[in-house]
């Protein structure tokens, strides 16, 4: 798969590239880190929340609503799902990921998604990315063989347990969590996951 990068123009469909915003703070907390042997993701730590930068990031790209900020880390090189939400994330690289990226409008009305239309995109180290409400994501992929550190920023509250399951339209079925929808691979076996995602289990 053809690796692109995120000052392309490709990925202006997906997202932008935040700058104005000096996130070196994140960036020292993050390196203290071990990057997990897996992957792994926290909605928030308090000691990346208490930057400064998460402070301009609320006031900025948020627009003052309340934020929460963690991380996802580890080893990856795999899509295995996709996921979106109902406004953007911000992700910033550590150490340098690949983002394999898609968009909401070509799942198809029963909830299935082809893998076909993924492409991959390079997050560069000390680099931050709007990913906009519409664009599919999941899990970053390495792009050093060491592995990925990566600082993600959305509202408050999301990727925590629902209190209730919806059942009420037809998409509720694609909930896993708060402010969550989620479009599993088979092959990933995700415990609960709605498995619609047609053909390669992408592996870079």
């Amino acid at each position: 798969m053809k690796i692109q990068n995120v000052t392309d123009k490709a990925f202006k469909k997906y997202g932008k590239v935040v700058t104005g915003i000096d996130f070196s703070d994140m960036l020292a907390v993050m390196k203290q880190k071990e990057i997990p042997a897996d992957v792994v993701y926290e909605p928030g730590l308090p000691e990346l929340e208490a930057c400064a930068s998460a402070k301009d990031l609320c006031e900025s790209v948020y627009g003052g609503m309340p934020i929460q900020v963690g991380h996802c880390s580890g080893n990856n090189n795999k899509l295995n799902a996709v996921e979106y939400h109902r406004d953007s994330e911000v992700n910033i690289s550590v150490d340098g990921m690949i983002l394999l990226l898609g968009k909401e409008e070509d799942i198809e009305d029963d909830f299935t998604y082809d893998t076909a239309k993924i492409e991959a995109f390079l997050v560069p180290a000390g680099v931050a990315v709007e990913l906009y409400a519409t664009t599919l994501h999941y899990a970053p992929c390495n792009s050093e063989k060491t592995g990925f550190r990566g600082i993600v920023v959305l509202p408050k509250g999301t990727n925590y347990e629902l209190t209730k399951k919806p059942d009420k339209t037809p998409e509720d079925k694609l909930i896993t969590h708060v402010n969550k929808w989620l479009i599993a691979h088979e092959d990933a076996k995700i415990a609960g996951a709605f498995n619609g995602l047609k053909g390669e289990n992408i592996t870079l």
